[in-house]
């Protein structure tokens, strides 16, 4: 890296920190505002959106539990404990716990507030400390089974604390901040953030980043709840969309995260991991709508096999590894000079295969003879050739078997006669 690149990385880094600095000065200096404001959010309008705010979480939870099993990684095991955590008290607060709201037990502290929010923040960072040291879980079932343990235990514990604790023990009305203790898990929030933010280094996935976001909100979150002096003021509400929000990145960050996971798997089922081709299993079915599509339109289609002249040689003389790159090769020729709508697949050991929709038998044995040649002249050592059969829809068979029997046919020709160096004929 020489040293402009390393001008503009320091650049880059200062300017996330400006921005992250102006961002949370932004958010104090709101809920701060925001205590002028004679402001009180209706107490079930507050149960409900707490309740979908804990419904969230669980969600959250859920998805993490299930990318845990699919990725073995305990990172999101931990972050799945302390979001669970949060929705079972998030929607037990709110079942059980709101039904009055004026006099002295409005000064009391959420427990969400500082216990369950400082639980969440905790096991953030636990969770990056755990990534480090042990990262893999080896019996993901027992894993999520003691977990689960754990989550009820804590949950359970964090709810008999919470209505033990003095009304006033947390809230001081009229101080510069009315709810001190949320500060302690705004600092965990912040360390999480800066954690979070260094792993997008090495790891950039919508769920990374949106952990990332999710924790930087919270700390916005807990500075906004150190302002509220009672109970559903303007800077609960504040501390409360914050939270949501927070939730709501995190959840759209791991079903976007999903997605992208479901695509992968999709293409890895059709593909071929050597050479990034279709498969076998992808050629039929693109054969086997091609048919489909000939025997109601009458329009035709070819297909060409190929196969890469000894292979066998090239691995006894250069090695398997040269032998695995002569296949790469034809597989970029075969990609490079295909149209869109053509699909070129790996049929089977040295074996490629490529589907002409639109293509008549002359038109299909001029794109052999070209593909042959790019093959020949890829400017790459050592020399490779391939030999070639063509069939076409329905000159070579109605059926998937006897297409490719035909073009399989052509292919034994074609290399029959390469063999006695005639000229090739298709």
């Amino acid at each position: 890296m020489n040293r402009t690149e390393r001008i503009l990385g320091v650049l880059r880094r200062s300017g996330a920190v400006w921005l992250f600095l102006i961002a949370e000065s932004g958010a104090l200096a709101l809920a701060w505002t925001l205590r002028q404001i004679p402001l009180a959010l209706d107490p079930l309008l507050y149960g409900q959106f707490q309740i979908t705010t804990g419904l969230l979480a669980l969600i959250i939870g859920a998805s993490a539990t299930v990318r845990f099993r699919g990725t073995r990684d305990r990172l999101p095991l931990i972050l799945a404990c302390g979001f669970v955590i949060v929705g079972i008290t998030l929607v037990s607060s709110s079942l059980v716990s709101f039904p009055v709201v004026d006099s002295d037990v409005s000064l009391r502290d959420p427990m969400t507030w500082v216990l369950g929010r400082t639980s969440l923040a905790v096991l953030l960072v636990a969770a990056l400390v755990v990534e480090q040291r042990l990262p893999t879980a080896r019996n993901p079932s027992r894993e999520i089974g003691v977990a689960l343990v754990i989550v009820v235990f804590v949950a359970s514990l964090l709810s008999t604390a919470h209505g033990r604790l003095p009304l006033d023990f947390v809230v001081h009305p009229g101080g510069v901040f009315p709810r001190l203790g949320n500060l302690f898990p705004a600092g965990l929030f912040l360390l999480a953030t800066v954690g979070y933010h260094r792993r997008l280094k090495h790891t950039t996935s919508p769920f990374d980043r949106s952990v990332y976001l999710t924790a930087g909100l919270n700390v916005a979150c807990c500075l906004a709840a150190s302002q509220s002096e009672h109970r559903l003021d303007a800077p609960f509400a504040f501390a409360e969309i914050l939270q949501f929000s927070s939730y709501a990145v995190l959840l759209g960050g791991a079903l976007l995260d999903n997605v992208q996971l479901f695509e992968n798997v999709r293409h890895l089922a059709v593909s071929d991991p050597l050479t990034g081709l279709a498969n076998y299993r992808r050629l039929v079915e693109a054969l086997e709508g091609e048919i489909q599509r000939s025997r109601r339109t009458g329009r035709p289609f070819s297909l060409l096999l190929f196969d890469l002249d000894g292979l066998k040689q090239l691995n006894d003389n250069y090695g398997h590894l040269v032998g695995s790159e002569a296949l790469r090769r034809v597989a970029n020729v075969l990609r490079v000079n295909r149209r869109s709508i053509d699909t070129a697949a790996r049929y089977g050991g040295d074996e490629f295969a490529l589907i002409l929709p639109e293509t008549s038998m002359n038109e299909a044995q001029e794109v052999a003879r070209r593909i042959c040649d790019h093959v020949a002249r890829d400017g790459e050592l050592p020399p490779i050739s391939v030999s070639v059969g063509v069939a076409a829809y329905a000159q070579g068979g109605e059926t998937l078997e006897a297409l490719i029997g035909a073009a399989d046919q052509a292919l034994y020709n074609s290399k029959r006669r390469t063999s006695r160096n005639l000229p090739l004929a298709m």
